[in-house]
């Protein structure tokens, strides 16, 4: 009785720190694990090569791997739904879209100080421990953890999905070596014969339930992908300039969640559809200045020039091509002025 007294006292602090949902689930073996692998061996990660190196891969599969004694996991979700983009401005050519998660100031930073101070929490109750704290960069198939506390279901769009919140969750976890009675909720909901996200996704990039294919995603493309976007991609990005989120824009379990307005996470209005004219950085200081506290900075300012290039392209117009040659008159970058080459003859 005194444990499940702990256990509702830390649900109430990670209630407090803003987490809409809280589990905890025992340390065990990943359950996904050979999925994991199996999608690795087949090269469906594209270029990111950190998630292939042995010690991480390792990791995935057993959480004690991590922190040696591990017991067990709290899983967290953080809701971050922002009000919906008209329609005029998300389908509006000459602006720029980026992916909601990127509306805000860094997730990461911002959620990592509420994990450490529920970590010095879970002392307090619990006494010295030894814990480690996550926010999408451990080495966690995270997913499935907050799946099995029963935060949610996977989908076929490879998302976790609450039945009431959605989609736009940032999940994270505090692994702990203290063996912490479970906190599990009952999973609701599922996809049924929903197939939204895969005949509505433009590069075909959801090849089978639950999985996607890095190579294909725009979000991977604008984001992770370093180089050359494939040339067969480009149309199909349109205004996409940083992630994408088509996949959870047309899911129907997105349609219930009303927007969060959380005092600690507001949007940034500049970001939302912003004129593509207004995002051209030949300088990497101007980049780091506009972008210092976002996450579009990990596109860094060589893949953002790229992207915009694309999208100019694709908008296609007179000013496009104006903008177009501006790009390729300043820029520094042989991949940047390669995109506004291909961009410029795509232009009335």
């Amino acid at each position: 009785m005194e444990e499940l007294k702990k256990n509702r006292a830390l649900e109430q602090i990670t209630k407090s720190a803003g987490f809409e949902l809280f589990g905890v689930v025992n340390a065990s073996k990943s359950n996904t694990f050979p999925h994991y692998v199996d999608w690795l061996e087949k090269g469906m990660n594209g270029k990111m090569e950190w998630m292939q190196r042995p010690d991480g891969v390792g990791k995935r599969e057993q959480l004690e791997k991590i922190l040696s004694g591990a017991q067990s996991i709290i899983v967290l979700a953080f809701q971050y739904t922002p009000h919906p983009i008209p329609d005029d401005l998300l389908n509006d050519p000459s602006r720029g879209i980026i992916a909601r998660y990127a509306l805000y100031n860094d997730y990461h930073d911002i959620i990592k100080k509420k994990l450490i101070q529920i970590g010095r929490a879970l002392e307090e109750e619990y006494g010295e421990c030894d814990w480690k704290a996550y926010v999408d960069t451990g080495p966690i198939l995270e997913r499935e953890w907050a799946e099995r506390a029963g935060l949610g279901f996977i989908g076929r769009n490879s998302n976790l999905i609450h039945y009431q919140l959605g989609s736009y969750l940032f999940l994270s976890e505090i692994i702990v070596d203290r063996a912490i009675p479970e906190h599990r909720v009952q999973k609701i909901g599922s996809c049924g014969s929903c197939t939204n996200c895969i005949t509505n996704c433009p590069t075909g990039a959801i090849i089978d339930d639950k999985t996607i294919d890095a190579n294909k995603c725009i979000s991977y493309i604008t984001i992770e992908n370093k180089g050359a976007v494939p040339e067969w991609i480009r149309p199909l990005m349109k205004n996409r300039i940083y992630g994408c989120d088509i996949c959870q824009e047309v899911c129907p379990w997105n349609r219930k969640p009303s927007a969060q307005e959380k005092k600690d996470f507001p949007v940034r209005e500049d970001l939302v559809a912003p004129y593509l004219r207004d995002l051209l950085f030949f300088d990497d200081d101007s980049f780091r200045e506009r972008f210092r506290k976002s996450p579009i900075k990990r596109a860094k300012r060589q893949g953002l020039m790229r992207n915009v290039s694309v999208a100019l392209g694709n908008w296609g117009t007179a000013e496009a091509k104006e903008l177009l040659q501006t790009i390729q008159k300043n820029d520094e970058s042989e991949l940047v002025r390669a995109h506004a080459e291909w961009a410029i003859a795509q232009c009335n």
